[in-house]
């Protein structure tokens, strides 16, 4: 059978593995963005949402990592140089970036082709569109050069048409692109319908998009398919969103909010250990994360395991009414840890039930319940003579028998030792608490899980600490706290008491 000691020590292994571990996050390529807001139009007429609705576009994709280009009212050629360098921007950016092209403003389409209007278009005859405005096309070509992954186009440009003085130009909306593969394209409203004008400073798809875009681990095409929900029901049916999508790779514009590797290691040990039997695992975990968040759940199981699930008696129904006023709450949770850190300090039987006796209910009473149990087993254990390697008080090694420092000896926290054991003498407490320990710290653990390790790895050995443990030597009635081993055998306890006993210098 497994002895306590042996269950522990797997334990503290997978603790000591999900500690140093931690996956990272996958990184993502670069995100590029130019967003365009035409509304202060000469010739035709402007429109108000454009503006609002690129400058909200360019804010919330600016806050999920897209390095952004944001223009307002740009006449033909400002227009053009921009989607150039667009194109330049996602091709220096390699194959793994994003390109975002957002546009709000007036479009047309003529001979199934979509064309973007600067804010110094002006027209009188169909043939000089292309002339005078900008093809959604080029948007694509650049793109395509590109060769990037993934591509999104959306266009709130599907306003009525300006130019309805033309003959020609009589086609109400936009026409569905063709694009490359990796595309994602959107419109504000179905091929060939219109979209509407907000009444709120922003229009209803882009008021729908900035609110669903940050979701956290939402795809691309649940955020677009929430939008044309949302736009529906805004508009009373009169406007449907419509998508077509090419997307070779998932994409999601808010990545899920990742956790550290410590809370993913506490989550991953609480998850191997809540549906445990084995209350060494409970206690261990309990000890590992103190401030855990399931700690209660942590403290029941372990009371459950223990048969020893505290009742509170519901009090007298004739004093509930009149029960007075509850005094304030002490609290008392530096003192329990003082306490239990004693306890834990010196091992001892009478320290855990110190413990008890002041805080039956306490913070860490299951914990001090089960170290007695230990103890008292390992009483039975060597009363019967079966396992002498684990008695209570274990024979020490021959450094932790030495001699403790003369009376009245001056130590101080940098002072080297002059007695203790040939292991000690000679250095510090400051030095030999960054050291590896001498013997195990808990008898019948594996060498690989202390040897070779700092003590401070797994003790707060902070001076004020040290200071705690060694006046608990001072003060104790007899020498069973010095009598115990230590990772640096008895020598150090003594040591330790008589640097406590000059004041912790």
């Amino acid at each position: 059978m497994t002895s306590v000691y042996g269950r522990l020590a797997s334990v503290l292994g997978l603790l000591c593995v999900l500690l140093t571990g931690g996956a990272s996050a996958q990184e993502q390529g670069p995100r590029i963005a130019l967003i365009v807001g035409n509304g202060g139009y000469g010739t035709v007429t402007p429109l108000d949402n454009p503006g609002p609705d690129a400058t909200l576009m360019a804010q919330t994709l600016e806050t999920q990592g897209f390095a952004v280009t944001l223009l307002i009212d740009a006449n033909q050629i400002t227009l053009n140089r921009a989607i150039s360098q667009f194109g330049r921007d996602l091709r220096e950016a390699g194959q793994e970036a994003t390109g975002l092209f957002f546009y709000a403003g007036h479009a047309v389409q003529s001979f199934g082709s979509n064309y973007l209007l600067p804010t110094d278009a002006s027209l009188t005859n169909a043939a000089d569109l292309s002339l005078v405005a900008v093809p959604a096309q080029a948007v694509l070509r650049q793109m395509f050069s590109a060769r990037n992954r993934t591509n999104i186009v959306i266009l709130d440009a599907c306003r009525n048409n300006p130019f309805q003085a033309i003959p020609e130009l009589n086609d109400n909306g936009l026409a569905e692109m063709k694009s490359p593969t990796g595309t994602f394209l959107s419109y504000s409203t179905a091929p060939g319908a219109v979209a509407l004008d907000g009444l709120d400073g922003n229009s209803p798809f882009t008021q729908a998009l900035a609110r669903e875009l940050p979701t956290p681990g939402l795809p691309i095409e649940q955020v677009f398919k929430n939008v044309r929900v949302a736009v529906i029901e805004k508009t009373n049916g009169q406007q449907t969103p419509w998508d077509t999508s090419s997307l070779t790779s998932n994409f999601v514009f808010s990545p899920e909010k990742g956790i550290s590797a410590g809370e993913q290691a506490e989550l991953q040990l609480w998850d191997s250990v809540k549906d445990s039997t084995d209350p060494v695992q409970v206690v261990l975990f309990m000890r590992g994360y103190p401030d855990s968040p399931f700690i209660p759940e942590a403290r029941a199981l372990l009371s459950r395991l223990m048969g020893s699930t505290p009742v509170v008696p519901p009090a007298p129904a004739e004093t509930i009414a009149a029960a007075p006023e509850p005094e304030p709450e002490v609290d008392t949770s530096q003192d329990q840890q003082r306490l239990i850190g004693i306890a834990q300090s010196t091992g001892a039987a009478e320290d855990y039930q110190a413990y008890i006796d002041a805080y039956p209910e306490g913070t860490y009473a299951e914990l001090a319940t089960f170290e007695l149990k230990i103890i008292a087993e390992k009483v039975e254990r060597a009363d019967a003579g079966t396992d002498a390697g684990e008695t209570v008080v274990a024979a020490l090694p021959e450094a932790s028998r030495a001699a403790p420092p003369p009376m009245g000896t001056e130590l101080t926290f940098t002072m080297p030792f002059t007695s203790g054991g040939e292991a000690i003498m000679g250095k510090s407490i400051e030095e030999l608490v960054t050291l590896s320990p001498l013997f195990p710290p808990i008898e019948g653990i594996p060498d690989e899980l202390w040897k070779d390790q700092s003590c401070s790895n797994c003790h707060q050995w902070t001076k004020e600490a040290l200071c705690t443990q060694g006046t608990t030597y001072v003060t104790a009635a007899d020498d069973k706290a010095i009598s115990k081993n230590h990772p640096y055998g008895g020598g150090f306890k003594m040591n330790l008491r008589a640097w406590a006993d000059g004041g912790c210098k």
